[in-house]
């Protein structure tokens, strides 16, 4: 498996190929999902079909592929009700934990992960099953994709001092494809080790 300081140098260096449909698709999602917010039947919705094609976008500019803002609604909807049910079960389950203690909680979210990617990258998964996906995948990994988040801790500060500005036009397209690498990078993991099979993801 490739480390993070590999996983982030290929997020960057594809991330700057497509820099300007990687900002433009950022921007985009951020302002819909700011809107949405706002209403609690928006949110509860549509941010989770947001989600998912956001991540299936992120994971084709860390692969190297074209970027498709077309293709990122497509993923997230044409399946729409899946893709409901999958992340809202992420947070229903993280919620729940988070009600034990906060550390739990925080468990959990690293432990389903990987569903939104599961959710856009296999579309015969159901949406139950990509949470049980993503806890098999992450297992004894979970403090790899804590580090990654913690890593980008420094650009985020500075986001806030250009009153996210830096985080609009570099930092957040660059933190998604590399979340975007950390999933594709563990999904081989766990296919190579035998964790879950090409049948199940297919």
């Amino acid at each position: 498996m490739k480390s993070r300081s590999e996983i982030k140098s290929q997020a960057k260096s594809n991330f700057h190929a497509q820099y300007g449909i990687s900002v433009g698709a950022y921007i985009l999602f951020m302002v819909l999902i700011g809107a949405l917010s706002w209403t609690f039947v928006g949110a509860l919705l549509l941010i989770p079909a947001f989600i998912v094609g956001y991540a299936f976008f992120s994971v084709r500019i860390y692969k190297g592929e074209p970027g498709d803002i077309g293709g990122m609604f497509n993923a997230g909807f044409s399946d729409y009700a899946r893709n409901l049910g999958g992340v809202l079960w992420m947070w229903l389950f993280t919620f729940l934990w988070t009600l034990l203690f906060v550390i739990p909680g925080i468990v959990k979210y690293f432990s389903y992960f990987m569903t939104p990617y599961i959710l856009a990258d296999s579309k015969n998964v159901s949406a139950t099953q990509a949470l049980k996906l993503s806890m098999r995948m992450t297992k004894g990994c979970k403090g790899e994709i804590f580090v990654m988040y913690l890593s980008f801790i420094g650009w985020l500060l500075l986001s806030m001092v250009t009153c996210g500005i830096l985080q609009l036009v570099y930092v957040g397209p660059y933190m998604q494809a590399s979340l975007a690498g950390m999933y594709v990078e563990l999904k081989k993991n766990a296919l190579a080790k035998g964790i879950v099979t090409e049948a199940e993801l297919a």
